[in-house]
């Protein structure tokens, strides 16, 4: 089994589970990112449980609850946290489905760990807090390596995208050398052409939202991925630069997403590609015209940027982008605030009512009074603005 240590920073994550009359006497252990979090000192997230040695009648007998697919899996009837059945698994057919797995009690918890695909991630817990290591994953959490656990890896081309996943939230680990040239490998053989849009947005979206953006993107285009899941994709080394800095700005995914493509010329066939939800596609769309307007522009371009991105009713929409912006060039968000609030401040009611059952006159003296206020807005300079704050 390798050498078993005691770890007391793990005390909180297992903290009472020893003393939990519906798993005592099961072989329990905590796995996977619980243990490697704990390692690092960082804060505890989910728990994930495998359970070896038992049926599921077993847990069935003691109140689990199964909710599992294609193996079984078993929320705990209190806590609701998931507990898996060690199980090993084998290849079957191509991409990340073509799996079948097997779950008899005579699974052990070594094999169960040799499936993962990290070896950082392959580190098993007791609830007395004392690790199983076979792996040497405790070796690679302090040396800051992400290493597959063994040539089982291949199998499974998500793990391409998970390995760039981890480069991203771990920015002070490395990824071992045998690691990136596996990928390559799998690449080579035609494996990523498997993946499926929801899977590469579930681990892209994470990737983007992490530490270091930039790390994932740098490990696909290293493995060759990025080419085959996202071939549209362009300038990738400027965007990621972006993206760093787009995290300590704290901005939503959307606005991570535009950033990703916004010197992709076809970036809706790149959403579209990737099935990302309606408002990261949005995000991407207008964010180049929003950047084309940064700098002076006159208060007619103002409006006339209001209207092509629907700012009028999705004012925070428009305020997103130009947040999104400032990653990118120098841009006073409250100055674009106050013109869209004066924009939006327009009674466009009143005006309707001055020319009933005319239309094109009540939309050309409503777009005219709003033209006015901004103009009159442009003549007041800045100092309005920071008054206004």
């Amino acid at each position: 089994m390798g050498d078993v240590h005691v770890s007391s920073s793990l005390t909180a994550a297992v903290q009472g589970l020893a003393d939990d009359p519906i798993v005592a006497g099961l072989q329990v252990y905590i796995v996977g990112g619980a243990v490697r979090d704990a390692l690092l000192g960082l804060p505890a997230g989910d728990r994930d449980w495998v359970v070896v040695g038992a049926s599921p009648e077993d847990m069935a007998t003691r109140g689990f609850i199964p909710v599992g697919g294609d193996f079984p899996v078993f929320l705990h009837p209190r806590t609701k946290e998931e507990y898996a059945l060690a199980r090993t698994e084998r290849k079957s057919g191509r991409g990340y489905k073509g799996f079948t797995f097997y779950t008899g009690i005579d699974v052990t918890l070594e094999q169960d760990l040799l499936r993962r695909d990290l070896t950082v991630n392959a580190i098993a817990c007791t609830p007395q807090g004392a690790l199983h290591d076979p792996l040497n994953g405790v070796r690679d959490v302090r040396a800051r390596v992400l290493r597959h656990v063994g040539e089982s890896f291949v199998e499974d081309p998500v793990r391409i995208l998970r390995l760039g996943r981890f480069a991203a939230r771990f920015a002070d680990f490395t990824v071992a050398n045998e690691t990136l040239a596996l990928c390559q490998r799998m690449v080579d053989a035609g494996e990523a052409d498997a993946l499926v849009p929801e899977r590469v947005w579930k681990e892209l979206s994470r990737g983007l939202m992490a530490a270091t953006p930039s790390r994932m993107l740098e490990v696909l285009v290293q493995s060759g991925a990025l080419a085959r899941i996202m071939p549209e994709l362009q300038a990738v080394d400027t965007v990621g630069g972006d993206l760093d800095r787009a995290v300590q700005m704290t901005l939503p995914l959307p606005g991570h997403y535009a950033l990703l493509c916004r010197l992709t010329p076809d970036r809706d066939a790149l959403s579209r590609r990737l099935r990302v939800p309606t408002e990261c596609a949005d995000h991407a769309r207008l964010l180049p015209k929003v950047l084309d307007h940064l700098g002076a522009i006159s208060p007619d371009a103002q409006l006339a940027l209001i209207e092509q991105t629907d700012a009028l009713r999705k004012p925070e929409r428009f305020i997103a982008l130009w947040e999104t912006a400032a990653v990118v060039g120098k841009v006073d968000v409250a100055v674009w605030r106050q013109r869209l609030e004066r924009a939006r401040g327009v009674d466009a009611g009143a005006i309707a009512r001055r020319f009933t059952g005319n239309p094109e006159e009540i939309k050309r003296a409503v777009r005219d009074a709003r033209l006015q206020v901004l103009v009159a807005l442009h003549s007041e300079g800045p100092a309005s603005v920071s008054k206004s704050r």
